[in-house]
């Protein structure tokens, strides 16, 4: 996908914001015709489910994923380009502003080819690229490849064949299937005690029965929803009090109260209003919903993502500018007029426009609250789209009550601060904070790609200069161009000034190199302990050298005699720095993990590619390849396939023959929780070996 389209993306979530199986719309079959004469034709015949479709290779340039088709493979030389065959569709797209060329039912690619050497057979390998869409959502491109084996006739090779017209079904290259067993002609090669770097399933991992269930507790990740509620409604108390909405307050309740002859009906219609307002927030996440039913990985990718969180870290550096008063970030008018001339239907018609006109034309102001909520939520967990209904829908529910409430009880309408130059003031303040945040975004990049350029301490200390910058602004020493010019410096200020000082303070024992993890209210947001100028990322962590090989791991604990402890974690979890920092560094469990158990910490959102001998493929079915490319790939499906598992961190202890000892844990925990995890297993090992 190109540059723009990922960008498209991105603002789409961001402006917009349901959980469902994977769907694969698409069947693939895949056959050689022989044509004689030396001659055949690779033909990949693909159907599609009612309402999608998939697009052409003549899709016009950044319109969508045009269609690729690639044959290639030993003895093999291609006879022209690939053509394709089906009921061709174009139409105009109002999305991309241009014509779209695509086929909806089925469609057929096909590529002539001929043996180098007609006396001897030839591999062929064909892979195709392509995205299926209907008229709502595109998945995630994707790619697939398939393999089969074509045998000229009259050769010694011809018995081996499947028919008379001498093509074998499969080629002889041994695949892994979707349990990662190691199949040749679609019958199961027998496995040697040695492992296979290519094996991603473990016939000896069985999780459903440990040899053990002392100190083990639910490995299942219990996602705080409700945090995610209160941070929505924090976001929208701070969003009521902006120069975008605090305004409008008194008189959109005097709207209900005082301009209607039948107060009993004011209030009634006041409070269905609040209603529609926090429906229309809870709206807001249905797209997140659909689109992790669609492609459930897309999140992950998002948020592990190089150049998408380096987009993020720009989007909230724009998000600052615009709070600091530099300009304003506003949906297009037409939108508003639309909604603000359909309130004339009135009723309850009327009603929910009147909700809608508001949330449009605040966004200048929520806009980039509601896109920090969606970056905290992208970064903060697997279920994205429940976190974000739940955030959205505190977010949502402070407007809610506070309109509500105050129909009920106009009379609290005079208590209520007059507008002023407080109300810029919130939106600076906002500003910092968005500035710190673009940096979580940017350091993420930097773990992600391995570059490890923004250390521990860099961080803390754009972050205190950023601390510094607020505490000077409350103060009064530095004006926006919104501010009073001779600001008020008001009690509140001085008070949010001195906790500013407090802050910084706080942040400097960042700075200063010790034996014990400091900052423990940043942990997970700063960079790894050892990505610091005071340690090599190459010193492990803690002092540790974790493996990050798992067959690595097990001949080490052969030799050693230890348990394994698997650590699945990832560049970008946050949970699993807060493990590593605040659980792992306790005086009662550090020296287990050194000394009693063989550390290997894999890392799922590690983007490097493999080694050429180690990338496999997975058998989706009917003749459907998944490349693993990268080591993040790897060991997300090695989880996956033998623990049925894809969060972070999750913790596995097994022994050197690959048994599991106890129940896997997942998650942040409880320090005395990880310890009797590990007690227990340790302790049953010991016991047994």
């Amino acid at each position: 996908m190109k540059f723009r389209n990922w960008f498209l993306l991105v603002l789409l979530f961001l402006a917009t914001g349901i959980n469902a199986q994977i769907k694969n719309p698409v069947k693939f079959k895949f056959t050689i015709n022989e044509l004689g004469d030396n001659q055949y034709e690779a033909v990949l015949n693909a159907t599609m489910e009612s309402g999608w479709h998939i697009y052409s290779k003549d899709l016009p340039e950044d319109t969508g994923i045009p269609t690729s088709y690639k044959v290639s493979g030993k003895n093999i030389e291609l006879i022209g380009k690939f053509t394709e065959t089906g009921k061709k569709h174009e139409e105009f797209s109002e999305a991309f502003g241009g014509k779209i060329v695509y086929y909806s039912d089925a469609a057929g690619f096909r590529q002539k080819f001929k043996l180098k050497d007609g006396t001897k057979p030839g591999d062929v390998v064909a892979e195709i690229t392509y995205q299926t869409c209907d008229d709502r959502v595109c998945l995630a491109p994707n790619t697939l490849e398939f393999n089969k084996q074509v045998t000229p006739k009259g050769t010694a090779e011809e018995a081996k064949t499947d028919d008379k017209s001498g093509l074998v079904k499969d080629s002889v290259q041994p695949v892994i299937d979707t349990l990662g067993v190691v199949v040749q002609n679609n019958v199961p090669v027998t496995q040697t005690s040695k492992l296979d770097p290519k094996q991603l399933k473990i016939k000896s991992i069985d999780i459903a029965h440990p040899l053990t269930d002392c100190g083990t507790g639910s490995s299942k990740i219990s996602e705080n929803y409700w945090t995610y509620l209160l941070l929505g409604f924090i976001g929208g108390l701070i969003a009521l009090l902006t120069p975008c909405v605090f305004p409008m307050i008194p008189l959109t309740v005097s709207f209900f109260t005082k301009g209607n002859k039948n107060p009993a009906k004011g209030k009634r219609d006041a409070l269905i209003y609040g209603f529609f307002i926090l429906l229309i927030f809870v709206l807001l996440s249905v797209p997140f919903h659909l689109i992790d039913g669609i492609a459930g990985n897309i999140f992950n990718e998002i948020s592990t993502n190089v150049w998408l969180n380096i987009i993020f870290f720009i989007i909230f550096i724009f998000f600052a500018g615009s709070f600091f008063g530099y300009y304003d970030i506003t949906l297009p008018s037409s939108i508003a007029n639309k909604s603000s001339k359909a309130e004339e239907a009135g009723g309850i018609i009327g009603i929910f426009f009147m909700a809608l006109t508001l949330v449009i034309v605040s966004f200048s102001c929520t806009g980039p609250i509601l896109g920090s909520l969606l970056g905290s939520a992208i970064t903060g967990s697997a279920n994205v789209p429940m976190l974000l209904t739940f955030a959205l829908g505190g977010f949502g529910l402070a407007w809610a009550i506070v309109f509500g409430l105050l129909a009920l009880f106009p009379q609290a309408l005079q208590s209520l601060p007059k507008s002023g130059g407080w109300m810029n003031t919130v939106k600076v303040v906002l500003g910092f904070v968005e500035l710190a945040l673009a940096l979580k975004f940017l350091s993420k990049a930097d773990l992600v790609s391995k570059t490890f350029l923004i250390k521990r301490e860099l961080f803390i200390a754009i972050w205190i200069i950023v601390a510094i910058g607020l505490v000077i602004y409350l103060f009064g020493l530095i004006r926006f161009p919104h501010d009073d010019k001779k600001p008020k410096i008001s009690i509140t200020r001085k008070i949010l000034g001195v906790l500013g000082i407090g802050f910084v303070i706080y942040l400097i024992q960042g700075l200063i190199p010790a034996e014990r993890p400091k900052l423990q209210l940043l942990s997970g947001i700063l960079p790894p302990l050892n990505v610091s100028y005071f340690h090599d990322e190459k010193d492990g962590i803690l002092g540790m050298h974790p493996e990050h090989d798992f067959f690595k791991a097990i001949e080490i604990a052969k030799k050693e005699n230890k348990p394994i402890l698997i650590d699945f974690t990832g560049y970008g979890c946050e949970n699993c720095r807060k493990m590593e920092e605040f659980v792992w560094s306790q005086a009662d469990i550090l020296p287990i993990l050194q000394n009693d158990v063989v550390l290997a910490s894999l890392y799922v959102d590690d983007k490097e590619e493999l080694p050429e001998e180690q990338k496999t493929k997975i058998d989706l079915g009917d003749g459907q390849m998944k490349k693993v490319q990268t080591i993040g790939d790897r060991w997300s499906l090695f989880q996956t396939a033998n623990f049925n598992n894809n969060s972070q961190p999750h913790y596995v202890l097994l022994t050197p023959d690959g048994k599991v000892i106890n129940t896997p844990v997942s998650g942040y925990m409880e320090k005395e929780k990880f310890k009797k995890f590990l007690e227990c297993g340790v302790n049953y090992y010991k016991q047994n070996k």
